[in-house]
């Protein structure tokens, strides 16, 4: 390993790392690390360009504020140069789904529920999301990414669209709850018969009902439930939510996280029958 990298790993930890096993995963460049000495264990993410080193701030500041049962045990973080570097407890031995089965979903909504209960002095919604959270609207004004998915015809998106906008836009995105912001399998696991939340760059006070359903579909489409099992009348939130995945996935690949819109794909595929199913819209 880069010199550098372990003196600063050092002074993070308060320990040495001497085996270093880098961890592929993630839908970001950031780099992360498995490290251990004889009698210690930790996880290490570094910010590498210039969006993910500004994720990693927000994730750091995050961990530091951010206390209770659905978060890993945070070991530190240093943010002293262009590459910023955090420290977790080391969650490699925990069970991450898929696949589920009703203990392993009951454990992560009580999760989700204790964080939505909790407080802690992270920014508002608009603060973390500004800009990033228009959904139907955009696709109003340019149907073309959207309709190159082929989940319906320009004739069905015509007639739909003032009914998913208007309830979309019934979904308020403020409130004071603790909200992860981006929760989905990738970003949790099962340990010791809890569920722990990870990658929380998007931490804020929000709606917890949106937050939830964010989860929904990957869950439904990872072999849970249908999202309304879940969260049962919420037709604004199920709009919402297919309007976000809508306004995206047929969007180009990013360049340095290709592995983003075909998740948000897999999403779309489950979020938009989630919205047609809450308002009644007609089959595609």
């Amino acid at each position: 390993m880069d010199g550098q990298l372990v003196d600063k790993a050092t002074r993070l930890l308060g320990w040495r790392p001497q085996r270093w096993r880098e961890v592929v995963g993630g839908y970001t460049p950031s780099r992360r690390f498995v490290v251990r000495d004889q009698n210690h264990r930790a996880f290490l993410k570094l910010g590498t360009t210039p969006v993910t080193v500004e994720m990693l701030r927000r994730e750091l500041s995050a961990y530091s504020k951010i206390a209770g049962p659905f978060i890993p045990e945070f070991l530190g973080g240093l943010d002293e140069d262009d590459e910023p570097l955090l420290a977790i407890e080391d969650l490699s031995s925990a069970r991450w789904p898929p696949p589920w089965d009703a203990g392993s979903i009951d454990a992560v909504l009580d999760a989700i529920h204790t964080m939505h209960a909790a407080t802690a002095d992270v920014p508002l919604y608009i603060q973390v999301q500004a800009g990033r959270d228009e959904g139907w609207t955009a696709v109003a004004r340019d149907p073309q990414p959207f309709l190159s998915l082929r989940f319906c015809s320009a004739a069905w998106l015509d007639a739909a669209l003032p009914e998913l906008v208007a309830a979309a836009s019934a979904c308020p995105t403020e409130g004071n709850a603790l909200c992860h912001g981006d929760l989905r399998s990738d970003n949790l696991c099962l340990s010791q018969g809890r569920a722990l939340l990870l990658d929380w760059p998007e931490a804020c006070r929000s709606n917890p009902k949106l937050d939830l359903g964010l989860m929904l579909p990957s869950l439904a489409e990872e072999g849970g439930p249908l999202p309304e099992a879940i969260l049962p009348a919420a037709p604004e939130v199920a709009a919402w939510v297919a309007g976000f995945f809508a306004a995206r996935a047929g969007l180009p690949p990013i360049p340095l996280s290709p592995g983003v819109r075909p998740v948000q794909l897999r999403q779309l595929r489950t979020a938009l029958p989630w919205a047609m199913r809450a308002l009644g819209l007609p089959p595609l």
